[in-house]
């Protein structure tokens, strides 16, 4: 989609079409462009309108690039969606862009979710620095999307930072109610017309995708392609990850917490999330939840729980890639207890299964990835899935003594953790 007019970034050079603008000397399109390149994608179409002249010049017929290029042009803006009326003929589904996304994705694993799913349209999500003035993704069971809150729309709630990036996977059947090339917009009409049917799904990623349309964001996506970061966060890279303990390392430890209203974040933990957010490292948390086998809180609590902490976090531009439970417990005779969850799993800790599961979703590399937690048991959790590992005085503070692993590390709280690694 390279129609948009930059309105926003006029400020800075009007005669420049948005898709078209340079960072580090390049269009925002060519990097887009080298992103499919390196999934293999070289069938490109490209739908443009304002100053369009600048867009085909520049490209061609897309061979100077190792691509072929073809174009739909706009005589009057058709929205976000109407365009698409042109691709009804095309044979097999395809990846949607918006022009103004700095972005390196592996668009295979992406595609290869959407046919897993058979979604008519698969959006890719993931947490960003400002959810609460972006679009935001609901998710129900098996990743399907029930509802994506306006970012314009009063939020009387707390909500799961999981952000609409303006990449999409889209198929034959989401563009049959197309039926002329008139003014459509993507996702008021099309996409939430599809969610009524139940036929949208969500992909969630930690690949670098942020769109550049303020002068601000351009500056701050310049730095991140100057550092590394874009390319580093693909997943056809090995990532490494900060994992954390949540109760006694993020937010205050009252024993078991049971309910969102005990939940509160502690000092200076947003800042120090915020510091991984901005460097090298995934932020991943990984922890026991013991309280829903013994049935004193449920999974729907739990939700609850995480959404409020997701919610402050993202008030202080501070997000989590992903966060991974164990909900079972293998002691029985409490009362009210779950029994299906009443086992010897592999996740609950000091056991790694939630490190291996994280790993295996984002290419993790554990031996160059860190533990951080309260408690003797989360450093040997850390020991044992051969991680680094740091012990925090907030919390526990280690007095559980169940383990007499030693952490590399002891630090006086999590921001004074992070400050050590990234030092």
């Amino acid at each position: 989609m390279a129609g948009g007019k930059g309105t926003r970034l006029a400020q800075l050079n009007a005669e420049i079409p948005k898709p078209m603008f340079p960072v580090l000397g390049k269009p925002i399109l060519e990097y887009q462009i080298e992103s499919l390149i390196r999934s293999g994608i070289i069938d490109i179409t490209l739908i443009v309108g304002h100053l369009k002249e600048r867009v085909i010049d520049y490209f061609g017929d897309g061979s100077k690039f190792g691509v072929r290029i073809e174009y739909i042009e706009e005589n009057e803006p058709l929205g976000t969606a109407g365009a698409l009326y042109y691709l009804k003929d095309k044979p097999e589904d395809f990846a949607l862009i918006f022009g103004d996304l700095i972005l390196d994705i592996d668009f295979n694993r992406f595609m290869h979710f959407h046919n897993e799913h058979h979604a008519a349209i698969t959006l890719y999500g993931h947490p960003n620095t400002h959810p609460y003035d972006s679009d935001v993704i609901v998710m129900g069971e098996n990743d399907m999307v029930m509802e994506i809150i306006d970012k314009k729309a009063v939020r009387n709630c707390y909500y799961h930072n999981f952000v609409n990036a303006g990449v999409y996977c889209v198929s034959q059947e989401a563009l049959e109610c197309i039926e002329k090339p008139e003014k459509i917009d993507l996702e008021k009409t099309l996409i939430a017309g599809l969610i009524k049917q139940g036929a949208v799904y969500a992909y969630k990623s930690i690949e670098y995708v942020k769109d550049m349309g303020t002068p601000d964001r351009l500056t701050a996506v310049s730095a991140d392609l100057k550092n590394g970061v874009v390319s580093g966060r693909s997943l056809k890279k090995k990532q490494k990850a900060i994992f954390l303990d949540r109760d006694g390392t993020i937010n205050e430890y009252v024993g078991f917490l049971r309910n969102m209203e005990e939940f509160k974040l502690l000092p200076t933990v947003s800042e120090a999330i915020a510091k991984i957010n901005a460097s090298h490292y995934l932020t991943i948390v990984a922890t026991n939840q013991p309280v829903i086998a013994r049935g004193e809180s449920t999974f729907q609590e739990l939700d609850k729980i995480h959404m409020k902490m997701e919610t402050e976090l993202g008030k202080n531009g501070a997000y989590l890639d992903d966060i991974f439970f164990c909900p079972h417990h293998p002691h029985k005779g409490y009362e009210g207890e779950i029994s299906e969850l009443k086992i010897d799993c592999n996740c609950r800790k000091p056991k790694i299964g939630m490190l291996e599961r994280a790993a295996d979703k984002y290419n993790i590399d554990l031996s160059a990835s860190w533990y951080i937690g309260d408690t003797t048991m989360d450093v040997q959790t850390g020991k044992n899935a051969g991680m680094n590992t740091i012990l925090v005085k907030t919390g526990e503070a280690g007095t559980d003594k169940k383990y007499n692993a030693t952490p590399d590390y002891i630090a006086e709280n999590l921001l004074s953790a992070i400050d050590y690694i990234l030092s």
